[in-house]
């Protein structure tokens, strides 16, 4: 039976430098991510801690108004509510604290405001018998439905969810309230004044002590992800043109590839979250006001896409119904100049993101692509192996494909991390 073709209309490119010369390419971003990944359970741990002191710290400061005598003079029973402000709002990063602290005073001032008004409005009709009542009843009624309905907005879950909750809250609890107390007014302007107290310590402490920075923390996520998938093809490879004699000699190993791409796979969510607390953060470093955060995102959709590309080579490769180790071997030259390619270009985008410089995409990245399509095309042909089973048709046609597939996804990556530059203002060198 005649060996399968896949032809691939291509202009011609330069061919790819061989396994010997990309082996011998120095690869700095593998040192360092190999130097990184040891030092950051340790730094992990620190932060976790840092911001534990932290917290304690707050509430030590908000706690003085009840400790001292002339703070509680001023603030009485109120004080109570600058410790809860500090137990809600204060949280790892500095911008879901900014957000926090920020969407509980605009749900406070706004649930505050209305409360006290129609509470107000409640007790200059209690000589009308059930009027007030009514009155009160049908507006908690009313603006907890409403309040409850704008929650569901998804435009206004993703950022103000929060704010919502706290308006709905407030707003209750302030004309529950103020229907049995004499000086509603009074009562309202005491618990805010307390409440912006907590929120000024915290904000004080996790902005300017030790912050801990979620836009860093997206950077970080983002440009790691590239090396995650590049160790993972680079895995694949190796695994898939070891002999099986060298397999049997070899000590079992945990893979780490497949990990690391479920890790990127399942890391959308995380990734909103953090790009919705960036925004909210302050200018800092090097990172300025409307950064292209979004733009992140899109790199993260890109990798995610690739993620299950990587997966699915890694699981057709460890299939039974493998060709030989002799078929194997006569595809081994060119596979892995195309999978070392791959690996290398991600890393150099990875770098370029990492370092937050423009990647040599015209000059370097896209040429290089186009050599990997050529080098695909020449893998299956007659000259190279002769008669096959249809099973080892399939087997080598799958992975020629899934490859095929990889070179594209990373050329639709390489445009996106250009974007990325350009809208970020990365340096050129």
């Amino acid at each position: 039976m005649g060996s399968t073709v896949i032809s691939i209309p291509e202009e011609l490119s330069p061919p790819l430098p061989s396994i010997k010369e990309e082996k011998e390419r120095p690869n700095k971003l593998s040192i360092i991510f190999s130097h990184l990944g040891e030092l950051q359970k340790n730094k992990q741990k620190m932060r976790k801690l840092i911001h534990s002191v932290k917290v304690g710290i707050a509430l030590v400061l908000v706690s003085l108004l009840y400790l001292l005598d002339p703070l509680y003079e001023q603030v009485g029973e109120n004080a109570m509510w600058a410790i809860m402000t500090v137990v809600v709002i204060f949280e790892f990063f500095a911008g879901a604290t900014l957000s926090k602290g920020l969407n509980r005073g605009l749900g406070t001032i706004l649930g505050g405001g209305l409360g006290c008004s129609f509470a107000t409005l409640a007790q200059e009709m209690t000589g009308m018998g059930k009027a007030s009542t009514i009155i009160i009843g049908s507006s908690v009624f009313i603006f907890g439905a409403a309040g409850t309905y704008t929650r569901l907005q998804p435009s206004i879950k993703k950022r103000y969810d929060y704010a919502a909750m706290i308006f709905i809250l407030t707003f209750n609890l302030v004309i529950v309230s103020g229907l049995r107390a004499e000086e509603v007014l009074e009562l309202a302007r005491d618990r805010l004044s307390t409440i912006g107290m907590g929120f000024a310590v915290c904000i004080f402490i996790s902005l300017l002590v030790f912050p801990s920075w979620a836009s860093d923390e997206l950077h970080d996520s983002i440009s790691s992800k590239f090396q995650d998938l590049a160790k993972a093809i680079e895995e694949c490879l190796e695994d898939y043109f070891t002999l099986d004699t060298e397999k049997d000699n070899q000590p079992c190993r945990r893979s780490s590839g497949s990990g690391s791409c479920r890790s990127v796979l399942h890391s959308k969510s995380k990734d909103e979250t953090l790009a919705n607390f960036a925004k909210w953060e302050p200018w800092h470093v090097k990172f300025g006001l409307y950064y292209p955060w979004n733009k992140y995102l899109l790199v993260g959709e890109q990798l995610r896409d690739l993620a299950p590309i990587v997966l699915s080579l890694k699981a057709c490769l460890q299939s039974p119904r493998q060709p030989s180790s002799s078929v194997r071997q006569s595809i081994k030259e060119p596979s892995e100049a195309v999978g070392l390619s791959l690996a290398l270009t991600l890393q150099e985008l990875g770098e370029s993101v990492m370092k937050m410089r423009r990647s040599q995409q015209e000059a370097v990245i896209m040429p290089e692509l186009k050599s990997m399509r050529v080098e695909l095309n020449s893998i299956i042909s007659s000259s190279k192996f002769g008669p096959l089973q249809i099973v080892d048709e399939l087997a080598i046609s799958s992975f020629v494909f899934l490859l095929m597939e990889m070179v594209e996804k990373v050329e639709e990556l390489a445009k996106e991390v250009e974007e990325l530059g350009e809208l970020a203002d990365f340096r050129t060198k």
